[in-house]
């Protein structure tokens, strides 16, 4: 009788384990795009027999043996019969397999792959530094990163960029096309590249967060589950690169922002305002786990990164009482150092709102002047909204109006737009 948990138990076991099965059936065939593709195929099979036969002892030894002969069977399509297929075949342990056949035992067969936590490690860390390499497009980095080491399906990153599946579909399949023709080897880069490599795995992973805690666009603030799946990626990450500090730092970035997430909005799902959140509703654990993070990057006493001064900004949030009791002088001075470290406009758009809180709206408004001088953010709502949020601050309320309606016509997330018009209203 087919086992209707079958199914769910595939997916458990696929969201846990497809990173280590797709790694390893890299590191087995030397060919990420192909691993992928059988990986996949493991799971499909999956899908059919453990419904009806029962969920193996052990299900992701199950899926890697039958990805590993179906690597086999790739290469003898091609007519392989050389080294590789018979190092293959001598991993298996037999002469040769059945085109297209499942494991016949497969609880039997799952017992003969041993993985070495060592070699799961590297596996893990070449398979996030193939996804990011640098010669993919930053989509479609993130789409394979969080199909081949997140384990998401097309659908669901689908919905959580709010972009149809099969635009999805396409970055991966273009992004392995040009793993494949840039002939990207599966291995952690050495260590002359790894300066570049390094900060394009972070900057994905980043991504994947700044979306799921601030979503661009849609009818919800915060995509909890997207931001979650950037915290576990960058835990992955910290705990096998131990002593990279810039790994910690984003790390606690990470922990320290999502900790304000249960109070920054009420029960309809309405952002609420720094000042006027619950502290008491923070996550405390999230804190503890942020703040420990961040003391770990400073021990290597190379200085803090980019990421790693982001969470300094975020520690002095975390651990004040309210706004006012906020070290905002301290605030300023680190986002002066990141923006000597990592210039952007956004960071002096945040440096601005940090100096309007230490000393006054009229000394932050020539900040926020200078940009909308030198055209910078010309698409994004937050420096109107954050220019208007000043002219109101200082008594300007027409031109402030003028601010808000900008912001509300180039905001794309509807909660945000409400919160802006309900500020917009406020003025008159």
């Amino acid at each position: 009788m087919a086992d209707p948990t079958g199914r769910e138990a595939v997916a458990a076991v696929w969201r846990i384990e497809s990173a280590r099965i797709v790694g390893a059936l890299a590191r087995y065939t030397g060919d990420f795009a192909l691993a992928e593709d059988l990986a996949q195929e493991a799971l499909a099979e999956a899908l059919v027999n453990w419904p009806r036969d029962g969920v193996p002892r052990h299900p992701a030894g199950w899926l890697l043996t039958v990805g590993r002969r179906r690597a086999i069977d790739a290469y003898r399509r091609r007519s392989a019969l050389d080294e590789r297929y018979a190092a293959l075949a001598h991993d298996l342990g037999e002469g040769g397999v059945a085109s297209g056949s499942a494991p016949a035992d497969p609880v039997r067969d799952a017992d003969e792959v041993l993985w070495d936590p060592d070699q799961i490690d590297d596996d893990m860390l070449a398979l996030m530094f193939v996804s990011c390499h640098p010669v993919l497009a930053r989509e479609s980095r993130v789409a394979l990163t969080l199909r081949v080491v997140g384990g998401l399906t097309s659908d669901e990153i689908a919905r959580a960029f709010l972009v149809p599946t099969a635009t999805v579909q396409a970055r991966i399949t273009r992004a392995k096309k040009t793993l494949g023709a840039a002939r990207v080897p599966f291995e952690v880069p050495p260590a002359r590249e790894w300066t570049g490599r390094l900060g394009s795995v972070l900057n994905v992973i980043y991504v994947i967060f700044t979306e799921g805690s601030s979503a661009s666009s849609g009818d919800r603030l915060i995509r909890l589950d997207l931001a979650a799946e950037a915290q576990r990626l960058a835990r992955v990450l910290s705990r096998l690169l131990p002593d990279e500090p810039e790994v910690h730092g984003l790390l606690a970035l990470l922990e320290l922002t999502a900790a304000r997430f249960p109070a920054r909005t009420d029960r309809e799902g309405r952002p609420i305002l720094l000042e006027q959140q619950d502290r008491g509703r923070w996550d405390r654990a999230a804190i503890i786990r942020g703040r420990a993070a961040l003391a770990h990057a400073e021990k290597a006493r190379r200085g803090l990164g980019a990421y790693g001064l982001q969470a300094a900004i975020a520690e002095c949030h975390a651990v004040a009482p309210s706004v006012d009791a906020t070290d905002w002088e301290r605030i300023v001075l680190v986002y002066e150092a990141l923006g000597r470290l990592a210039p952007s406009p956004v960071v002096d758009l945040n440096r601005a709102v940090a100096v309007s809180m230490a000393q006054g709206p009229a000394a932050a408004l020539p900040i926020v002047d200078g940009l909308v001088a030198g055209g910078a953010l010309p698409n994004s709502h937050l420096l109107p909204s954050v220019r208007g949020e000043l002219l109101i601050r200082l008594g300007r309320t027409g031109e402030a109006r003028e601010e808000l309606r900008r912001a509300i016509d180039l905001c794309g997330n509807e909660s945000e737009r409400a919160l802006l018009g309900r500020k917009l209203a406020d003025i008159g």
